[in-house]
């Protein structure tokens, strides 16, 4: 007898975008999956929009439940689907992403030969003609060339690729809900992981596209909050361990800014390596500010509060 595939809840956290969500949605109709094998639970943390609409379509396709709570961030959303999932197995993506058609399956062999480990795929971005977009994920391809130099000993998956079991998901306590934005919450997540002794183990072959479409301005805005993010992270490392916090070297700025050059023609790389620079100015801008003014600490204060409601049991009802 043929042993059942691995049960897997995926977790998408969603805000006002239901045109990707619809196209995120999509994507898991078309998994070469066993449909009875996955359930998908979207987290609205608290849209204007309506949320209905893309998931009411798909529920005679899928194993769909819709949750719904006030406004919070990521975080808090993803940890509100993990505890309403059915699955051994848990999975999160982003509604702004596409897994491919295999991304379950991928996942599913690699949760049976990796059991207790924490899997990253690899992040595609869909938006090719967008030089924002192109340039943000770059960094991302730079930082996993960094930061997963080993596929069986990396060290940061992003949360929009990203799935372990949900006994390990439990036994860290989740995302910490203090980050109340997209800001570095994966990186947290991933650390903590590290520290209780469990595997982050890489998988390229596990894809999924990403169309998260950036302007100049949006663009700058992520970058800002990444370093905003960035020293909240240290600053809890250094909570934890006592190191001191540190700005990153200068060599690794300037391979950052060099990484087009071994990727792309000499016109767009040179294009991509001034938007990188802009990135990383507004990173820096962002980790000063944070430093200077506090906001990291005050926001994890804030998030505490927020916490402390969500315990006492502020979130919407089932949908």
């Amino acid at each position: 007898m043929e042993k059942p595939r691995p049960f897997i809840s995926v977790i998408i956290p969603t805000y006002d975008r239901p045109a990707q969500l619809s196209k995120c949605l999509c994507a898991f109709v078309a998994q070469d999956y066993p449909g009875d094998r996955f359930e998908v639970i979207v987290v609205d943390d608290g849209s204007v929009a309506q949320v209905n609409d893309p998931i009411g379509s798909l529920r005679h396709q899928l194993d769909i439940t819709l949750l719904k709570q006030p406004h919070s961030g990521p975080a808090s959303a993803r940890n509100y689907g993990a505890a309403h999932a059915k699955g051994t197995n848990l999975a999160f993506t982003d509604d702004d992403c596409i897994p491919a058609p295999d991304w379950l399956r991928k996942l599913s062999i690699s949760f049976e030969l990796f059991p207790e480990s924490v899997l990253g795929g690899r992040t595609i971005n869909q938006l090719v003609d967008n030089p924002y977009s192109t340039a943000s994920q770059l960094l991302m391809d730079y930082l996993y060339t960094r930061w997963n130099p080993s596929t069986k000993h990396a060290t940061f998956f992003a949360s929009n690729n990203l799935a372990l079991p949900a006994k390990c998901f439990n036994a860290v306590g989740g995302f910490d809900c203090r980050w109340n934005r997209a800001a570095g919450e994966d990186r947290d997540f991933c650390d903590r992981l590290i520290s209780h002794g469990y595997c982050l183990v890489y998988l390229p072959e596990a894809l999924v596209h990403h169309a998260h479409f950036l302007t100049f301005r949006s663009f700058c805005r992520q970058h800002f909050t990444y370093g905003w993010g960035a020293y909240r992270l240290h600053q809890l490392r250094a909570e934890r361990t006592g190191e001191r916090i540190r700005f990153g070297s200068l060599a690794f700025y300037l391979k950052t800014i060099t990484y087009p050059f071994t990727k792309t023609r000499l016109c767009k790389a040179v294009v991509l390596a001034m938007l990188l620079g802009v990135a990383q100015t507004a990173n820096a801008i962002g980790w000063i500010a944070a430093g200077l003014s506090g906001l990291g600490r005050s926001s994890l204060q804030r998030g505490e509060v927020m916490e402390s409601r969500q315990a006492r049991g502020t979130h919407s009802r089932n949908v």
